[in-house]
């Protein structure tokens, strides 16, 4: 399925904590992608995160309808943050890379990309989803109950801190695989 041929999910409200208002969330729709470019290009010093979604997207292997999750502020659908979620495989099976995550700078610190993340993971989760893995802040991605990546036995095709390579099992119970993570050929590692 592509991403243009996905039902607009319900937004959902989120509230997060100190934030002045109420965020919304929902699933990416097709409508949205040249709001998610400004957005991307405006989050980070080079066009290479809005260039690498645009990849992914067009990436029948590597996008996943309804893995694209933004937020927005109540009565306005524009997105402000997005999470993205894609096809990965570790030790040959399949897992979730968390990547990217971005929030307009003027909204940042809001709880905007918390709510996207926390939605993406939930709609993963749905999904019957497991294993995320995500090339980020430490400080940062705990909260989501991210912890490092070694302690599922996954490894980074390149030279990592421990701290900043992390996995997440969206269900603990199941089994998690093992071994190097291979990204979509998007990501170019």
């Amino acid at each position: 399925m592509s991403s243009h041929d996905a039902a607009p999910a319900p937004d959902v409200p989120v509230a997060p904590a100190g934030a002045p208002s109420a965020w919304r969330t929902r699933a990416e729709r097709p409508d949205d992608a040249p709001a998610l470019r400004e957005l991307l290009v405006a989050a980070f010093p080079t066009p290479e995160e809005a260039d690498l979604v645009e990849a992914l997207r067009a990436d029948g292997e590597a996008w996943i309808e309804g893995l694209s999750w933004i937020a927005h502020a109540d009565g306005d659908p524009r997105p402000v943050a997005q999470a993205l979620l894609t096809r990965a495989h570790v030790g040959g099976e399949p897992v979730l890379a968390l990547a990217p995550c971005a929030t307009l700078p003027a909204q940042q610190r809001r709880g905007a990309g918390s709510a996207a993340i926390r939605a993406a993971l939930e709609a993963a989760r749905e999904q019957g989803e497991n294993l995320v893995v995500v090339l980020g802040h430490a400080e940062y991605y705990p909260r989501f109950g991210f912890t490092p990546a070694s302690g599922f036995g996954v490894t980074a095709p390149f030279d990592v801190p421990d701290e900043a390579f992390l996995a997440l099992a969206l269900d603990p119970v199941r089994p998690t695989p093992r071994g190097e993570i291979a990204y979509p050929p998007a990501f170019g590692v």
